[in-house]
């Protein structure tokens, strides 16, 4: 364990979810530093503007004294040799994500060598959760404790009050 090397944590967290949280609590514990990285990728769709997700990912890390929430935009390849830091922290659930991750691995290596990826698995309670499901669960009135922080939950509760949104019931 090296406690001299920090690590980054990139994603879009459209919402935190406790899989995130998990991984970011584990990494938290293996490196000095963990630097949660919020992108702003053009080229999804958040329900959460940039500013709210850094907001509910530093609520959530408050209590973690070695992480750090900040935003980037570009190549994370480009962001990385910025700040110096060249290990990536990546979350794994499945199989499933074993062929995404292997392949963004693989394009970061190659836009700069100096990049190691430390794959982490979250606790087994978590390996079902994705930003999208809970979005899905929230738009449909779902029950959120268990899945994502207390402030995302109540931030989800906001964005997508419980009601019945059906055409037949009209």
């Amino acid at each position: 364990m090296n406690k001299e090397i920090f690590a980054v944590y990139p994603g879009s967290f459209d919402p935190l979810t406790n899989g995130h949280l998990d991984i970011i609590t584990r990494a938290s514990k293996l490196f000095s530093k963990i630097l949660i990285a919020v992108t702003d990728n053009c080229n999804k769709k958040h329900s959460f503007s940039l500013n709210e997700r850094l907001e509910l990912v530093q609520e959530s890390t408050k209590n973690l004294e070695n992480v750090k929430v900040v935003s980037f935009s570009g190549l994370l390849a480009d962001y990385l040799e910025q700040i110096n830091s060249f290990v990536l922290i990546r979350g794994l659930r499945a199989i499933s994500d074993f062929e995404y991750e292997f392949q963004m691995t693989l394009m970061n290596r190659t836009l700069n060598k100096k990049i190691e990826t430390i794959f982490l698995i979250p606790d087994q309670s978590y390996t079902f959760l994705s930003s999208s499901m809970i979005k899905e669960v929230a738009m449909l009135g779902g029950n959120m404790s268990g899945l994502v922080p207390k402030c995302v939950a109540e931030k989800l509760e906001e964005k997508f009050p419980k009601h019945i949104n059906n055409e037949y019931t009209k």
